[in-house]
């Protein structure tokens, strides 16, 4: 068995992120297995290296302890661009011009209706025919989106196999119609968090992937394309999400439930877990 934990240094870690990496942790710790640790930093423009650092200290406070030296994404570019020649020269890729207002203008003309997916408004498909790849024709830097049709109704479909919500088998028309041609490539990053993630979860071996029950509807794209790159379907594990007083879950940008401030406050790792509740550290 091998798990990861995949945090992005754009703010500090707080109780949902501790819950979802010591799962991951013990889970693996129980099986002999491997827990590993991943810096997705793709994002530049919010990355920092004191959230790096501040991720690793936390890590070590809670007990947890990875195997190997952390996987930094933005180390990797190359590798993301070598799976999107591979999708574009499958025809499955197409570079969209439109910009956010655009696509807020399309989606909701009274023809269309507005409506979401996992990644906000479902794209209209307005650049997709037009974008279509010619022969020959190389990878443009551009914003790519998957072109769900072509991709969904191509793929030999399986089901997601999830430990906590059990097996859920994926539907075409459903990707069609809910999920939509999302971006794989922004043109500041060079690639996507549905992209990145499949590709190193790949790399890294990961058998296990433990993240919250939010991701359920993201983890259907990532099947596909895992079926599309020809790479394997990790057994997936959603867990419930941590939430506030108020039922909200937890954010980053809301720090009032950060590890470091309960640190500050005399914490111990032991009062972490029994705040989510997890049994304390065998």
């Amino acid at each position: 068995m091998i798990t990861r934990f995949a945090p992005s240094p754009t703010g500090p870690l707080h109780l949902g992120h501790a819950y979802s990496a010591i799962l991951a942790h013990d889970m693996a710790r129980k099986a002999g297995g491997q827990f590993l640790l991943r810096i997705e930093d793709i994002d530049q423009s919010r990355a920092r290296t004191h959230w790096e650092e501040q991720i690793y200290d936390d890590l070590r406070w809670l007990g947890l302890t990875w195997d190997g030296p952390a996987l930094r994404q933005s180390e990797r570019l190359n590798i993301y661009r070598q799976a999107l020649e591979t999708l574009w020269e499958g025809g499955f890729l197409f570079p969209c011009s439109c910009t956010r207002r655009d696509i807020e203008a399309a989606a909701s003309a009274p023809q269309e209706g507005a409506h979401y997916g996992p990644d906000g408004l479902i794209y209209p498909g307005t650049c997709r025919e037009a974008g279509a790849r010619a022969p020959g024709q190389p990878l443009p830097d551009a914003v790519l989106r998957l072109n769900m049709d072509r991709a969904a109704r191509d793929c030999e479909f399986e089901e997601i196999c999830d430990l906590h919500l059990g097996h859920h088998a994926l539907a075409r028309t459903a990707l069609i119609d809910t999920v939509g041609d999302v971006v794989l490539a922004r043109r500041e990053m060079g690639t996507s968090y549905h992209l990145s993630v499949v590709v190193d979860d790949a790399a890294q071996g990961v058998t296990h992937v433990t993240r919250g029950a939010d991701l359920f509807e993201a983890t259907q794209i990532h099947v596909l394309l895992q079926k599309l790159l020809e790479l394997p379907t990790p057994t997936y594990c959603h867990h419930d999400l941590i939430r506030d007083s108020d039922g909200k879950r937890l954010a980053k940008r809301e720090d009032a439930r950060a590890i470091s401030k309960y640190r500050a406050e005399g914490a111990t790792p032991g009062d972490i877990r029994r705040m989510v509740g997890l049994p304390p550290s065998s």
